[in-house]
Parts: C-alpha cells; sequence; structure tokens
C-alpha cells in the first residue's frame, strides 16, 4: 500500500516534525507513505467569504495536481463521516482487498478545502467536530494510521 498525505503549510513547530517522523518510521514497515506540503497561499487578515474561496481554490489547485486519477482519496473534513479507531483499520483494510493500493489522505489549510478537493474525494474523512490546526491533524493522522496498521496485523498497541 502505498499512503500520500497532501498537506497544506509547513510544519513550523520542531515537536511537531518529531512526532510525524517517529510515525512515520513506525509505519514504514507496513506501508510507504509520503507527505508532500502543499504550499499555503499568503494573505492578510482578515478575509471576507470571497477572499477565503480564492484562497481554498488556489490550494486546491495544487492538491489536485497531486493526484493520479486511480488514487483513492480521502479528505480530511468536520463535515466527514467520524470513525473509530477500528473502523477506519477495517476501512483501510478493505481498500487494499478490493486493489485501492494507492490512497491520499488531504489536508486543509488553515480555511479547509474547496469545493473542488472535496467533490474529488472518494471519501470524507472526520477526526472530530472540533477544529484542530492543521499542522496538528498531520501528526494525528499519522498517529491513527499506525495504529491502524497494528489492528490489522493483530498487534498490541497502547489505548
Amino acid at each position: 500500500m502505498k499512503i500520500q498525505i497532501l498537506a497544506v503549510g509547513k510544519l513550523k513547530e520542531s515537536y511537531l516534525r518529531m512526532g510525524v517522523e517517529d510515525y512515520l518510521q513506525r509505519i514504514s514497515t507496513y506501508a510507504k507513505v509520503e507527505v508532500k506540503e502543499i504550499a499555503e497561499e499568503k494573505t492578510a487578515e482578515p478575509l471576507n467569504e470571497a477572499e477565503i474561496r480564492r484562497v481554498t481554490n488556489r490550494e486546491g489547485e495544487r492538491i489536485l495536481r497531486q493526484l493520479s486519477p486511480d488514487t483513492y482519496t480521502i479528505a480530511l473534513v468536520i463535515q466527514g463521516v467520524a470513525l473509530s479507531s477500528e473502523t477506519l483499520a477495517n476501512h483501510l483494510e478493505q481498500l487494499a482487498t478490493y486493489g485501492k493500493s494507492r490512497i491520499a489522505f488531504i489536508i486543509g489549510g488553515s480555511y479547509g478545502l474547496s469545493e473542488q478537493v472535496r467533490q474529488r474525494a472518494d471519501y470524507s474523512l472526520s477526526f472530530s467536530k472540533m477544529t484542530f490546526p492543521h499542522q496538528l491533524m498531520r501528526l494525528i493522522l499519522l498517529e491513527q494510521l499506525y495504529r491502524s496498521f497494528k489492528i490489522n496485523r493483530g498487534e498490541t498497541y497502547h489505548k
């Protein structure tokens, strides 16, 4: 399985970079995972609705250029389906079983994802109704991917 994480913005905090590197190393025994940082639009706050659409559309264009047609795409959005860790693990296992070996998770920027990216997604996943910083979301996603592989292999992992 090849997993791509397309994340808008750069990780600035060293503790987040260290956590991401740790989980990428842990996951490497189960799957190939690549994190691609998508350039975040530069803005001057505050933005009105039209400016927010412009920002997300530009970021969305950069995201969509990274996706191949055969990639199963999972958008991380608050409005998505909330899954337990076990259900996410099962979902990933089902994708692999049915030949979806290329998977991309998409993490938007400060203003979320464009309508075009949300429409391109094969699945919309929510980690919570709460809002998380998009940089932190990268680490949370990697932890859940690692947990999914451990669950699917029947290996123990902390609860």
